[in-house]
């Protein structure tokens, strides 16, 4: 408590908006580029923070929420997985104050930590946090599950839940992990998880605007988000899901500054810190709530991405030359803008000159928009004609119309073929329509056309050739 307290002196030293610039980037080149990119992309609304050593390098909002205000370094948006840094930091609290051993099971501390496996009960709080318990979406559907709305409800639906995998053994990114590591923190530390980050990470960074939320339903204007339509943001509430310790923390570009200068003055000792930047041989990269990597210069650079289907974010720090960066964008996971302004401002960090990447989107979505129109055309046209076609077509050949339902069949599958292609990850299906929008209005356009027109073709004729009496 006592480091963080100094590091929240050291900040006030610095406002989280209007410091001075480091030299190697300006406020006015990050403020053209966004402005650039707004315009090329339509991008509605974001956050950025830069931050170098104890400096704000710059913090700031750009463009509306998708109420149409005005955002500014102090709206608070979604940071999404990047939340899992923040329910990483608390678990690290613990363990320096000797509550918590990184290497001891779960269940020693959360006795409420039970599944339909036998090898949950060596799970480590470890294995928790660097994603190697065992855990994964390929068993246990935590996204198209009936939702929790607490975290004691969404440890509690583990009961049935069954391991991919023995602890410790093989890596995969999954929710759940954060939702027992952040039900972990409220039961040792004796406080619901929102008070724990406010009374001990917020409060005392002074991260006035930033809190957490368990679900969808918690999110507040600012932080909803949008889909992409022909090139034109189009704004939408988020599907359903839980996120409390995995993805549920809201803040702002000014509270990000913070946050950002903390990791490099004093949050936590030099041993802890060093304990989660650094990965096991299991663990594909991922350490503590941060994952690490290099630039396309080879920088070193610790970071953790999040994606809401209407919102995406991203957190990078620079470990050689102290620089972090946070941005936060109001359009969905199939977009990545956060990830693409991400990799623009560190190329100007680099001393780089960033391009604005193209966007398959429009053309994407100006295909399917007319296939969908054309579906429709087609569809009135085969209507139009049915009794016509009826009565042409007698036996067996008039049911060769049922494969017009294709496209119905292939609409309800819609979320187990994405698991399948996308290696077992969860989805619900009205998930699925958010990650590939102009697609699934075809998609459903043509299912309902095609069960039209068997209905028209078939239904009325009594399969005589003649029509029903």
């Amino acid at each position: 408590m006592l480091r963080i307290t100094l590091a929240a002196i050291c900040l006030a030293a610095f406002p989280a908006a209007g410091g001075m610039p480091s030299g190697d980037i300006s406020p006015e080149a990050v403020d053209a580029f966004v402005a650039d990119y707004r315009e090329a992309t339509g991008l509605p609304g974001v956050t950025v923070a830069i931050t170098k050593g104890t400096e704000v390098v710059h913090a700031a909002g750009y463009g509306e929420t998708a109420s149409g205000v005005p955002v500014t370094a102090d709206t608070p948006m979604a940071v999404a997985s990047v939340s899992k840094s923040f329910t990483s930091l608390a678990v690290m609290q613990l363990v320096e104050r000797g509550t918590i051993d990184l290497d001891r099971p779960v269940r020693g501390y959360l006795p409420e930590f039970q599944m339909a496996d036998s090898r949950a009960a060596k799970i480590t709080v470890r294995q928790l946090l660097d994603q190697t318990s065992g855990m994964a979406d390929s068993v246990f559907h935590e996204k198209s599950l009936p939702q929790p709305d607490s975290l004691e409800g969404a440890v509690r639906r583990l009961r049935e839940a069954t391991l991919a995998a023995e602890p410790g053994t093989t890596f995969s990114y999954h929710n759940t992990n954060y939702q027992v590591a952040a039900r972990l923190v409220e039961v040792v530390s004796g406080e619901p998880f929102g008070g724990y980050l406010k009374s001990h990470v917020f409060a005392p960074l002074g991260m006035r605007h930033s809190n957490t939320i368990n679900t969808e339903r918690d999110l507040p204007d600012t932080a909803r988000g949008h889909l992409y339509l022909l090139s034109r943001p189009v704004a939408l509430p988020e599907p359903p899901g839980f996120g409390n310790g995995s993805g549920g923390v809201i803040s702002t570009a000014n509270d990000m500054a913070r946050w950002l200068i903390a990791q490099n003055n004093g949050i936590l000792s030099a041993a802890s810190v060093k304990e989660m930047r650094t990965p096991s041989k299991q663990s594909d990269g991922y350490a503590l709530g941060w994952s690490i990597g290099k630039t396309e210069h080879g920088t070193p650079v610790v970071r953790h991405g999040g994606d809401l289907f209407t919102s995406t974010a991203e957190q990078l720090l620079m470990p050689e030359s102290g620089y972090g960066v946070a941005v936060m964008a109001n359009t969905g996971m199939a977009f990545d803008d956060s990830g693409a302004l991400m990799d623009a401002l560190v190329a100007m960090i680099e001393g780089e000159t960033p391009t604005i990447p193209s966007s398959p989107f429009l053309i994407t979505d100006i295909l399917f928009a007319l296939l969908t129109l054309a579906t429709i055309g087609l569809a009135v046209r085969g209507v139009a004609r049915s009794r016509r076609w009826a009565a042409r077509r007698t036996g067996w050949r008039r049911w060769w119309s049922l494969l017009h339902l294709a496209p119905l069949a292939l609409c309800a599958m819609a979320a187990p073929v994405f698991r399948v292609l996308a290696r077992g990850s969860d989805i619900m299906w009205i998930q699925v329509v958010y990650l590939y929008p102009t697609f699934m209005i075809w998609l459903v356009t043509a299912a309902v056309a095609g069960t039209t027109l068997v209905a028209a073709r078939l239904i009325p004729w009594g399969g005589t050739g003649r029509p029903a009496r």
